[in-house]
């Protein structure tokens, strides 16, 4: 098992993905007790599963109520967690937990996403407008900011809570000096900015992760981009998928359109059996994840967001019907 998270970075084709995919599925079977019950109550002989389309994915609900970790492969105990991430569950829900033993992973996951997409983070001031996530404890979007923001060596980077004079007074800085910037920000917040204060900064790259979390009217994606692009100035609105269940993320440089880093993939599933995975583009069904960062509790997760695959992405659509809210990807088309 130490081999493996050297092999997930380095994935160059498809081909690799699915050999190193099945060897993980293959591994966590066998050593992730709580996934290995689950495949034996789905009906599921790992050892005839043989491709990708055979792989039954774990409901993303189990991290509520069991603690998802894969033991080492030669019988030792399963490592001590590092940290405990949790999910921005709305008041009186449970919170799904992530019992990350190796924090190490996380980082070198969302910092090669990060350089996959945009590049050196040193190149970069980053604005990090997160104040519901860093009003609680257990955010990986904040471990993952903190950590970027570290990266970037820049003083103005840094955490905006809801001194928004400041925030707009960095971003003109920055602008003036030319400085590369990212602002990203939870959704209500972003939208509560601009109201207050109207940016002209072009060459800002804007990154929203989703999520009215209770704070006013949900928002049709397209009218939240518009009303973003017009209080920044810009002409496209990036956007982050990521939870507390997952060790990596999928981006979108406009157009709710994301992309997903080497080591991860989508499978749509179909809505009224979920063991059947629907191929091609256009069609609309229950998006499950492969995560291949999630070496240490289980990589195939099934969510409970709807989304479709088209031929420049995937999209997501909003939380299915009876899934519980959360505090980030909640806005509806």
């Amino acid at each position: 098992m130490n081999s493996l998270p050297c092999k997930i970075f380095d994935i160059a084709s498809e081909t690799e993905f699915r050999l190193l995919c099945m060897e993980i599925f293959r591994m966590q079977a066998q050593h992730c007790s709580v996934y290995k019950e689950y495949l034996g109550l789905a009906g599921c002989n790992p050892g005839k599963v043989t491709s990708i389309s055979q792989i039954p994915f774990l409901p993303v609900r189990f991290f509520k109520s069991k603690k998802i970790v894969t033991a080492p492969p030669d019988g030792g105990e399963c490592r001590t967690e590092e940290i405990i991430f949790t999910s921005s569950a709305t008041t009186g829900m449970t919170p799904s937990k992530h019992y990350v033993t190796d924090l190490k992973l996380y980082e070198k996951s969302f910092t090669e996403t990060f350089r996959h997409f945009y590049g050196d983070p040193a190149q970069y001031a980053i604005l990090s407008l997160l104040p519901s996530y860093l009003e609680r404890e257990g955010s990986s979007l904040i471990y993952m900011a903190e950590h970027l923001m570290k990266l970037t060596g820049n003083p103005a980077s840094g955490f905006y809570l809801y001194n928004y004079r400041e925030l707009a007074d960095t971003l003109s800085r920055l602008k003036r000096d030319g400085q590369k910037t990212i602002l990203l920000g939870v959704t209500f917040a972003l939208l509560d900015f601009v109201k207050e204060y109207k940016t002209d900064f072009p060459q800002l790259t804007v990154i929203e992760t989703g999520g009215m979390k209770g704070r006013g009217k949900e928002i049709a994606r397209d009218r939240l981009h518009e009303i973003l692009c017009e209080g920044f100035g810009v002409e496209k609105i990036h956007s982050e998928y990521g939870m507390a269940e997952l060790l990596s993320q999928a981006y979108s440089k406009g157009e709710g359109l994301f992309l997903t880093p080497p080591w991860m993939k989508i499978v749509i599933r179909d809505l009224y059996d979920p063991f059947c995975y629907r191929d091609g583009c256009g069609i609309t069904g229950g998006i499950n994840i492969i995560d291949l960062a999630n070496i240490n509790s289980c990589s195939f997760i099934e969510t409970e967001d709807m989304g479709r695959i088209t031929a420049r992405g995937f999209e997501v659509l909003g939380r299915m019907k009876n899934a519980e809210l959360r505090g980030c990807n909640m806005l509806i088309e």
